[in-house]
């Protein structure tokens, strides 16, 4: 398969060996050129390995197809993911193949396993392929690897392999001038030891040829004259704000600045053990949750979100705080009014202009296909309903589905999710045509190819320049569209205003790094390199300190709605490398178990998702599951080998010894990210096993201490 001359002109370097970033738009080739590099690599390589990390599941199998047709079976190529079901180690399948093409969390968890047939070497590889490499920055998987690597280079006693990044948009780092926005782009040469960011120069022209553009519209309403429905909700939110008695809290409801508040507020309120405040805050979110999907869909949208919340805390809860019982005769008293108003009242503005882009675009014969792209996956499945009923669209020929992430359901919403093997059968049936519109979320930003793509909606969406340059890069037909639907004088309008001026500053920004002497280029990256070095083991060493603060069986576990405890730090076990299992059988006397399994979008060794769990006290829902041994090899502790000590990375305590043998042969209980849980300081604990497993305790507690006091409790972070 030949390249294009702008290809062969960005990858030269690196078929010399040499750390480059490849700088390409989107459609215009990077995975080929990047499959061409790995090809020769292999060819001219003694003992060559490559392994391509990818950031999302999808794009496993799609680059899997262009890396297979570049290699022509002349070498082996395999894939891994999280959703393969069971499958041998990462170690094992990479040893036995010459390219592998895994997502990243697979191999940072081989980076780290003890266990022979899983655990890897970086140095095992001679050609690490980064897509999407602008993801390498701050606390990411990629640049966690590649902090790995600039360890191993500092040390200079084995062999690296050599990096190739690709990238559509390096970003600006949220940096506003053009000195912030050089920083950021030397920062990200500087994480993947980059020689050079390689873009065209004498072949732009060639490249301008090849790579199809879409054509942008602003497709802009009017903002709503009258808003009953919206006025009534925050009319509630004030009743809410008011029996709150902090005066100090911004009231601008209806905001993603206000979400964020009232979900900072949700936690400073647990780690206090102020149980009104805590749910008064997590009302305030829902009331927030439907005034967002008011703006973005309709008002009977935002009024069935609000009817499930109330509806599972009725039927969940067994336990109800006063506080509870305000709230929820509070919607009980207005419910009737809310629903009159959300069927009465005037139309989304923004529905009527999507409506109309649909309309035009798709009653083309050309056998259209597109892609709205919204925030939320409840508002992208809320898409989908109207979609669905607008009596407008149904002569159109209109096949729709949401495309959404596979992330846990974190607000327990009744909301289907959607696991890696329906993404990529969604996404499979949208290539073949017998989808043809997409109601997407950003996992459908980044790498999806699909040339037939000619119309692209971005639906009031409040994200930054790289998200608005991969998302128009979905848009690969000739004579394409991209449209950006926003109320006039949004926020959202005013920062794709902004997009488009940092998108122009981040160009700028890499042709200055370009232009830079050698030398002066290669210093700069060098101090980079020991300056994060030095910071990653400043931020290690605090974390170790804090995690030595408490021992394990100091740290309490209780329920983050009733405060009941149940059980200890020195309970937990870490399983895989990245969930904590509650191995101590008596825990289930604090639980129920839903019927249903908890689904977590990926296949397990060792062990399968039972039921969800839920406080058998007041009947909190947690994010938690029971964990069905298959056959439960022996947990290992986070620093490997067997498990002495436990070090759960959410909370503030220390490893210590468990106080007495777990029993295995139990079905343990996953703790996962403790959503539902809190952390108590606890002192002077003493327990004891009884020959019968019952776990007795004799405890002296010191008060609750409160947020000014020094001494502060290990908490769930």
């Amino acid at each position: 398969m030949e390249l294009r001359p702008y290809q062969w002109e960005v990858i030269m370097p690196a078929l010399e060996g040499k750390n480059i970033i490849t700088w390409l738009p989107t459609g215009s080739g990077k995975t080929r050129a990047a499959a061409y590099v790995a090809r020769r690599h292999l060819e001219t390589v003694d003992g060559a390995k490559v392994v391509v990390l990818v950031n999302r599941v999808h794009l496993v199998t799609q680059h899997c197809e262009e890396f297979s047709r570049m290699l022509e079976r002349r070498w082996t190529i395999t894939t891994l993911s999280g959703d393969m079901g069971p499958r041998a180690g990462f170690g094992h399948v990479a040893r036995r193949h010459d390219l592998l093409i895994c997502t990243a969390e697979l191999l940072q968890k081989a980076l780290a396993s003890p266990e022979e047939e899983e655990h890897v070497e970086l140095n095992a590889f001679s050609l690490l392929v980064v897509d999407e490499c602008h993801h390498t920055h701050k606390d990411t998987v990629y640049n966690i690897i590649l902090s790995q690597y600039l360890e191993l280079k500092l040390q200079r006693t084995r062999p690296l392999p050599q990096v190739l990044g690709l990238t559509a948009s390096p970003g600006t780092g949220g940096a506003s001038t053009l000195e912030g926005a050089i920083d950021h782009v030397l920062q990200l040469c500087a994480n993947l030891d980059t020689w050079r960011i390689m873009s065209p120069k004498d072949h732009s022209p060639k490249l301008q040829e090849h790579s199809h553009q879409p054509c942008k519209q602003y497709d802009l309403c009017h903002r709503r004259t009258q808003d009953p429905f919206g006025d009534m909700l925050k009319k509630l939110m004030d009743q809410i704000h008011d029996h709150l008695e902090m005066p100090k809290l911004r009231r601008d409801f209806g905001t993603q600045t206000y979400e964020q508040q009232v979900v900072e507020l949700s936690q400073d309120a647990a780690e206090a053990g102020l149980l009104e405040q805590r749910v008064y805050a997590l009302h305030l979110r829902r009331y927030n949750d439907a005034l967002l999907i008011h703006d973005t869909v309709r008002a009977v949208d935002a009024l069935n979100t609000l009817r499930d919340f109330y509806n599972r805390e009725r039927t969940t809860k067994t336990q109800i705080l006063h506080a509870e019982r305000w709230l929820l005769a509070l919607f009980d008293d207005h419910k009737n009014e809310l629903a009159h108003l959300a069927t009465s009242g005037p139309e989304n503005p923004k529905l009527e202009v999507l409506e109309a882009i649909l309309q035009k675009q798709f009653r083309s014969p050309d056998s259209p296909r597109g892609i709205i792209f919204t925030r939320t996956r409840q508002s992208a499945h809320s898409l989908l309903l109207w979609l669905q009923q607008q009596p407008g669209l149904q002569t159109v020929d209109i096949r729709p589905q949401v495309l959404t992430g596979a992330g846990n359901n974190s607000q327990k919403t009744q909301m289907i999710q959607m696991t890696q093997r329906d993404q990529q059968e969604v996404i499979q049936k949208f290539r073949t045509g017998t989808l043809n519109l997409l109601v997407a979320t950003s996992v459908a930003e980044e790498g999806l190819d699909i040339p037939q793509c000619n119309v692209v909606v971005r639906y009031g969406l409040l994200t930054n320049e790289i998200s608005m340059v991969q998302a128009r890069g979905r848009a690969r037909a000739s004579q394409s569209v991209y449209s950006f639907v926003a109320a006039q004088g949004s926020r959202e309008l005013q920062r794709e205003l902004t997009n488009e001026a940092l998108e122009t500053l981040m160009k700028r920004a890499v042709a200055a790094v370009q232009a830079m002497d050698q030398a002066k280029y290669q210093a700069k990256i060098r101090d980079l390199q020991r300056a994060a070095l030095v910071k990653r083991a400043v931020q290690a060493a605090q974390r170790e300190s804090r995690q030595r603060k408490f021992l394990a069986e100091q740290v309490q576990l209780l329920c983050i709605n009733c405060m009941v405890s149940v059980g200890y730090g020195s309970d937990l076990r870490k399983v895989e490398g990245t969930h904590h299992v509650n191995v101590n059988p008596n825990f289930s006397i604090y639980y129920n178990i839903s019927k249903q399994p908890v689904d977590i979008n990926r296949s397990f060794k060792d062990w399968r998702p039972g039921g969800a769990i839920s406080c058998r006290n007041c009947g909190e829902v947690s994010a938690g599951a029971v964990a069905l041994a298959l056959v439960l090899r022996s947990p290992q502790s986070e620093r490997g080998g067997p498990v002495s000590a436990i070090r759960c990375p959410y909370w503030e305590g220390g490893d210590h010894p468990a106080p007495g043998p777990p029993n295995l042969g139990s079905s343990p209980t996953m703790v996962g990210r403790p959503q539902c849980l809190r952390l108590r300081w606890e002192t002077q604990a003493q327990h004891a096993w009884t020959p019968a497993g019952e776990k007795k305790l004799r405890t002296e507690t010191q008060p609750w201490p409160s947020l000014s006091s020094p001494h502060r409790p290990g908490v769930c972070r």
